[in-house]
């Protein structure tokens, strides 16, 4: 039977997909497009409303870990959950809820081979249009737009993989002050 990320602990996953971060790569926007394509071959316009590529990987010249980051815009209607689900697990997705946001959302992870040598990553985040996902893109409109703050979010985790190698969660947590910060920043000067 297949053993998948879902049943490795916090320190096994640290231990086996360590914090790493590569220079920028261009093909990365070519990987999300595949990979858009893919979510909407297997979950149709209906269920996947909008797909866009966050994270830094979305960003040029960023360095970043090379997991390409997506946001899916699903229905609220929560009685599809399942049918998304059941489809995406079809396509070697693994899937959780993630609790750090209210309401929880969904995740899909996919490329964390367990038992040999990991593959490209994926992670789908899914939420309402209404969902505080959505402020993400935000965030990295706002560090497209502006190379020195981009900069400093590369030096920033650049520094925060060094202490958090071995601990994706503690790392991701380590910046989330300087995310939130900059997200409010780019709501005001984006909305304003």
């Amino acid at each position: 039977m297949k053993q998948g990320i879902n049943e490795l602990s916090r320190e096994e996953i640290g231990m086996r997909f360590p914090v790493e971060i590569v220079p920028f790569d261009p093909r990365w926007f070519d990987l999300f497009d595949q990979e858009r394509k893919l979510i909407l071959n297997t979950l149709g316009e209906q269920l996947a409303l909008r797909v866009e590529h966050f994270g830094s990987t979305s960003i040029p010249e960023l360095p970043a870990k090379p997991t390409i980051d997506i946001l899916v815009e699903i229905p609220t209607d929560e009685r599809l959950h399942d049918d998304i689900i059941t489809k995406l697990v079809a396509q070697n997705y693994d899937f959780m809820w993630q609790t750090d946001a209210e309401p929880p959302y969904m995740v899909f992870v996919k490329g964390y081979n367990v038992t040999g040598a990991k593959q490209q990553t994926y992670h789908i985040h899914m939420g309402p249009q209404t969902h505080a996902l959505w402020d993400r893109l935000y965030f990295r409109d706002y560090l497209r737009e502006k190379p020195m703050l981009a900069k400093a979010y590369a030096e920033l985790k650049n520094e925060l993989a060094k202490v958090y190698r071995n601990d994706r969660v503690a790392y991701r947590l380590a910046k989330t002050d300087f995310v939130k910060t900059k997200t409010e920043e780019a709501k005001q000067y984006y909305v304003l």
